[in-house]
């Protein structure tokens, strides 16, 4: 029963907002008489101008807040050079319909003589039409202006939205990154990988050590950093291949040759060390004989592209799990870049080729090899 209640009285609120608009139009005649008058006005000749005025309102009024609306909408997709004098002339032939239905109103009550008719009806429309244009001008751009604002709105909540959802996303691959750093396999090779150069070699193994230590610092600022200089994440994919190349020798081959002017060119933290990864998963570690990954960086039409390319079998993105470092890469670039971004594989002669397309904002030369 109460939500029956509740139902009827949002449902009654536009009517009752109609209501005390017409009301509030309503006082506007007796105050231009209050203030155009050089001499004392009667109450009563005031209550008498506010009621006829009380009646033109609500006959007008109703008229145009039943049809104006409806007219208004059908005409959006018009110029606002046709929009705005269409919306004038339907209120003004709401105003004359409005000021016939009111004087009648007036006359079969017995507020005033049938002889006065015509006289009242072309007396009243100026100041009718003056009226009724006004305030059906001013509802028009409020509401204009208020659908703006809504929009307005609208779209910050939604970029808001996709700002969350692509943070959620980062700290999922800053998680899967620092998962497979800390991984007990990895830094169990890592560290005998150490081990063995100490004796042999112990400034590389120090500075293993040292790139060890700054993936993993990358790895934990990666989620703050959402999108990171592409130079400094070719320091982190450097780092990292240098520590696998650690563990897997010569079977372990790369040449990371970025063009020039890229240095400042802004990825997504972890992005291009994501599809490294996967390469030296799949077409370095299962494979006795090893093989070359190769990255490139270039700047094309606007946009930065950077390719991975690696002698692994061959697959399909829409095979990679749900999860997958390939996967959630993909709905990163989504929630930062929208369309402006991609991911995709090319395959040719037996190598995989992942190619990263973002937009580009330039940047000095970057160029690293091995």
């Amino acid at each position: 029963m109460k939500l029956v209640t509740g139902d009827r009285i949002r449902n009654c609120r536009p009517l009752v907002k109609i209501l005390l608009l017409n009301t509030a139009f309503a006082f506007i005649p007796p105050i231009l008489l209050l203030a155009m008058s050089s001499e004392h006005v009667p109450v009563r000749r005031l209550l008498i101008t506010f009621g006829f005025s009380l009646v033109y309102a609500h006959s007008i009024g109703g008229l145009n807040f039943a049809t104006v609306p409806r007219l208004w909408g059908s005409v959006q997709k018009f110029g606002p050079w046709l929009r705005w004098p269409l919306r004038a002339g339907a209120i003004f032939a709401n105003t004359v319909v409005g000021s016939l239905l009111a004087c009648l109103i007036l006359t079969a009550f017995g507020w005033m003589s049938w002889d006065l008719y015509w006289p009242e009806f072309w007396g009243s429309l100026k100041i009718a039409t003056l009226i009724s244009i006004l305030a059906g001008i001013s509802i028009g751009i409020y509401e204009t202006f208020q659908g703006r604002l809504e929009e307005s709105a609208l779209q910050l909540r939604t970029k808001q939205l996709e700002h969350e959802r692509a943070l959620k996303l980062a700290t999922a691959a800053q998680l899967a990154s620092l998962e497979s750093r800390i991984h007990p396999h990895f830094l169990f090779n890592t560290l005998n990988s150490i081990s063995s150069l100490i004796p042999e070699d112990p400034k590389r193994a120090e500075r293993l050590v040292e790139q060890m230590a700054a993936l993993l610092r990358f790895s934990l600022d990666a989620n703050q950093a959402g999108l990171v200089p592409l130079a400094a994440e070719m320091k982190v994919v450097a780092d990292y291949l240098e520590i696998e190349r650690a563990r897997f020798g010569d079977r372990l081959r790369y040449q990371i040759d970025v063009a020039g002017d890229l240095d400042a060119a802004r990825v997504p933290a972890l992005a291009v060390q994501t599809l490294v990864e996967n390469s030296v998963k799949y077409a370095i570690a299962s494979n006795r004989a090893g093989g070359e990954i190769s990255i490139t960086g270039s700047r094309e039409n606007g946009s930065l592209r950077v390719a991975v390319t690696d002698q692994g079998p061959g697959f399909t993105l829409e095979s990679a799990p749900a999860g997958h470092g390939l996967d959630n890469l993909k709905d990163r670039l989504v929630s930062l870049f929208g369309d402006e971004a991609a991911l995709r594989l090319d395959r040719r002669e037996n190598r995989n080729s992942m190619i990263l397309t973002v937009p580009y904002n330039g940047g000095p030369h970057a160029r690293i090899s091995s």
